[in-house]
């Protein structure tokens, strides 16, 4: 596999293998499937449920707890890995310890929510107290716009940035595997360039992990969905996602140095703003109840299925990503076998799922004996 890659120009990770971070993804895709059906039944015996309501698309009792498995597939496949193959420096090794400090803190803040519920105002606390957790071990923004910034402005940036789209991938999850598919698709894009840079040496192993239990999930999260990752699982991605993406791109110098880091995860950052300016523009509150004026709620309100909503706007995000591949200046080659990579796997994750969905789609439309 290691002479594979390099033969289509994909150098090996520093301070690691190939064989490595395949492990650790593979590790992190077969605890998280496994461990899913035992979650789903305990949620369900124990009550851990998001009930039907106006808002929300489920009909019935939805397990909501799928984040734990998220974290336990992230956790198990780092820990092996890391006794198998002790390889880190202790500079990424700290910032990789903090990196998962932050995310545990927010699985456990995200599923006493979705349990019991808190206040915006602790979890936005909380989520503020973690992104300068980062900000503590070196992981901020550097510079903006080609020059060095002050460190106060630097932490102000480094805060907004972490939480906002911590909160802009748990806003995304309305739909059965969105979330779920977006986190993935990034953390691969991601993954692809922290490969190819020294300097983002600590994010590569836990991307592998992320994006492998991303994929593990989503094996019981696309359409019909059989669990849910509810708020602790939404803010581990989206926290870790942040978090790794502020390794690398932001400590370019260029006049271009805000741009990849927003292109890995544009949509979900354009559906959070133009959620929050149109409620403004409307005089509502725009940190009020979530409503249905997302993007996954305007493609269904004009007759899209949930299968279709998220086969768009995965593809979307793929799209994004490559370009944010591009201007990160990855060769044409190892967008396209990243990009292929990443759709086939995802593909093959949810093909049951999705014939199952067209099947059943052709038989109603069929008339019946009678008719």
């Amino acid at each position: 596999m290691s002479e594979f890659l390099k033969s289509l120009g994909i150098s090996s990770p520093a301070g690691t293998g190939w064989i490595t971070v395949i492990f650790t993804f593979v590790v992190a895709w077969a605890v998280t499937w496994r461990f899913i059906p035992w979650v789903r039944r305990f949620a369900l015996e124990v009550g851990w449920a998001d009930q039907p309501n106006a808002r929300r698309l489920n009909k019935e009792p939805l397990p909501n707890a799928g984040g734990l498995a998220i974290f336990a597939g992230v956790i198990a496949a780092l820990v092996i890995a890391a006794v198998l193959r002790p390889v880190l420096a202790e500079s990424v090794l700290l910032q990789m310890l903090a990196i998962l400090l932050g995310g545990a803190i927010l699985v456990l803040v995200g599923f006493i929510d979705d349990q019991f519920g808190l206040p915006p105002v602790f979890r936005f606390g909380v989520q503020i107290l973690v992104a300068l957790l980062l900000v503590a071990v070196g992981i901020r923004f550097h510079a903006a716009f080609g020059t060095a910034i002050d460190p106060l402005l630097s932490t102000v940036l480094t805060v907004v940035w972490i939480v906002g789209i911590t909160n802009a991938i748990n806003l995304m999850d309305g739909v059965d595997g969105l979330a779920g598919g977006i986190s993935y698709i990034t953390a691969m894009s991601l993954l692809a360039v922290s490969a190819q840079f020294t300097y983002w040496a600590s994010a590569t192993l836990v991307l592998a992990a992320l994006a492998g239990a991303a994929l593990g999930f989503l094996r019981h999260n696309f359409h019909p969905s059989k669990i849910i990752m509810g708020d602790a699982g939404a803010y581990f991605f989206g926290y870790t996602l942040a978090a790794t993406a502020l390794l690398g791109s932001l400590k370019l110098t260029t006049v271009f140095s805000l741009i990849p880091t927003a292109l890995f995860l544009l949509l979900p950052i354009l559906d959070v703003t133009r959620v929050f300016v149109g409620r403004l523009l409307r005089g509502k509150n725009p940190m009020s109840t979530p409503g249905k004026d997302h993007l996954h709620h305007l493609l269904l309100a004009r007759g899209f299925s949930q299968s279709r909503t998220t086969l768009i706007l995965w593809a979307v995000t793929l799209i994004l990503n490559m370009l944010a591949m591009a201007v990160q200046g990855l060769s044409p080659r190892v967008i396209l076998v990243t990009a292929v990579g990443t759709a086939v796997l995802l593909a093959f994750t949810v093909w049951r799922k999705l014939r199952s969905s067209w099947q059943e789609g052709r038989s109603a439309m069929e008339p019946r004996a009678g008719d």
